[in-house]
């Protein structure tokens, strides 16, 4: 049960990362100004059960993508890997001050879920996750990881005038740094693994 657990907390803590919350608040933040409160929630909730669904979904259909296109998951850590480091990079040249899309638009599903929240990178590791789980118990440790993470981009969605009243611009243009540092590390142990495992 401890083991399911620290699996539980970690892949939470990875695929929050992933779905990279600091981009996500400042493009509800660039556009969201003239919101009431109920169209903020409602644009919070609508994100994030789109990621959910997507998430889910590749979580589970993934064998199935592999099967189709006849390439091996070891191929698709690499290639995803790379996808995850250049959003890393993304990040870390990304002004937090730059508006993602005009002001008045939905931005519940496009560009809030797709593609900040999950991104090509993103789904490529989702889809490995769902691959690489070993029994029942893995992938339903691994769904109630997406939905913990899903929540917490609703959460940071929700209340997304507060953290930028904490943490100003700077705080947040910080904040987005490191959270590229972090998909940048995340992106090298996918790639080390996936050329490991080829290798052998």
């Amino acid at each position: 049960m401890d083991a399911h657990a620290a699996v539980f907390f970690s892949e939470t803590l990875k695929l929050f990362a992933l779905m990279t919350p600091p981009v996500a608040v400042t493009a509800f933040l660039s556009v969201s100004k003239q919101y009431s409160e109920a169209e903020k929630i409602a644009t919070a909730r609508k994100c994030a059960a789109a990621v959910f669904i997507l998430g889910i979904t590749l979580y589970f259909c993934g064998e199935k993508v592999f099967a189709f296109f006849g390439f091996t998951l070891n191929a698709f850590r690499i290639g995803a890997g790379a996808l995850l480091f250049l959003s890393a990079v993304s990040m870390m040249n990304e002004s937090p001050e730059k508006p993602f899309v005009p002001p008045g638009e939905d931005i519940s599903i496009v560009p809030l879920a797709i593609p900040l929240c999950m991104g090509p990178a993103s789904i490529g590791t989702v889809i490995i996750m769902g691959a690489s789980a070993a029994d029942t118990a893995g992938r339903v440790v691994g769904a109630l990881s997406l939905l913990a993470a899903s929540l917490g981009i609703y959460l940071c969605l929700r209340f997304a005038d507060r953290v930028q009243c904490r943490l100003g611009n700077t705080g947040m243009a910080v904040l987005s740094k490191l959270t590229g540092l972090l998909l940048a590390a995340i992106a090298a142990q996918v790639v080390f693994t996936g050329i490991d495992a080829f290798l052998s």
